[in-house]
């Protein structure tokens, strides 16, 4: 049991090196199913990733040496290996998507900036809240993505592979933040006022990035028919229904944990299915998968 009176709970998060071959020749402009909007969405949140990934890292890792719970080190070692790979591999990707228009490079200097802005302020623990309450929205779309196969309708299926690979590893270490902040910290008041003003950033850099890259799309221009279509088509996406939004507010909930939305047998699925002795990402492992 942890200083805070909380106990740790066992979890495999595994540190797999997947390399990934991307070809921005090959890659469809609208890789999401033809569907403009969900691939600018898409390719939006790919620009988001490395610099996100980086952040949380150096928040987790500010703590490593004040963590005295052997399980929960363990899996910070995994934590941070996992999001380094995340990073490098969706840089690989955002330099594909910005060859075909979309201002991948421009989303990851400015949420570079903003996340370097937010680390001149004082508050060591207020950037491991933001990064547990960001945390919470990835793992939740992830899960969103691993079960409701109209999240995975991508043309390019390195693209889907990728996105697959990350959300099940998301979801793996989804409890690793928020177990390092209750840890140290745990002031449920701070953690939910973070994740509100969090929720308020993430939305708004949302919107607008993605309006932002269809607007200098030229595509959008020539059809503008079709994307508004998929502009209306938006209400029916699975990553926008009740049951996430309830989710993703359930965060505020006293006594709420990530752990209390059970993924284990999504995870086990997932594991066999991209590696497994048959997996389709199993040859792409390089080296072998290490557990943390």
């Amino acid at each position: 049991m942890n200083p805070m009176g909380h106990d740790i709970v066992q979890r495999d998060v595994t540190v797999r090196r997947v390399d990934f071959g991307f070809d921005e020749h090959r890659i469809q402009h609208h890789f999401a199913n033809g569907d403009p909007v969900m691939s600018h969405l898409l390719a939006m949140l790919s620009g988001l990733f490395p610099a996100g990934e980086d952040f949380f890292v150096r928040s987790v890792r500010a703590y490593r040496n004040e963590i005295t719970d052997p399980e929960l080190k363990r899996q910070v070692r995994g934590f941070i290996g996992q999001e380094a790979i995340h990073g490098r591999e969706h840089r690989h990707l955002n330099e594909c998507l910005a060859a075909l228009g979309y201002p991948t490079g421009a989303i990851d200097r400015f949420v570079n900036w903003q996340f370097r802005l937010s680390e001149r302020l004082p508050g060591r623990s207020r950037r491991l809240a933001v990064t547990a309450a960001l945390e919470h929205y990835t793992a939740t779309l992830a899960e969103v993505l691993l079960t409701d196969e109209r999240a995975r309708t991508m043309v390019d299926p390195e693209i889907r592979n990728l996105l697959l690979w990350h959300a099940l590893e998301e979801s793996e270490h989804k409890a690793v933040a928020f177990d390092v902040y209750r840890h140290v910290s745990g002031n449920d008041r701070v953690r939910c006022l973070v994740m509100n003003t969090t929720t308020v950033g993430f939305v708004g850099v949302t919107v607008v990035w993605t309006a932002a890259s269809l607007a200098r799309d030229p595509a959008t221009w020539r059809h503008p028919v079709r994307v508004l279509r998929s502009l209306a088509g938006v209400r029916r996406s699975p990553w926008l229904t009740a049951a996430v939004w309830h989710r993703l507010r359930d965060y505020n909930r006293p006594g709420f944990h990530p752990d209390q939305h059970d993924s284990t047998a999504v995870l086990e699925q997932w594991k066999a299915t991209l590696f497994g002795d048959d997996g389709v990402l199993a040859d792409q492992l390089d080296p072998p998968a290490v557990a943390s």
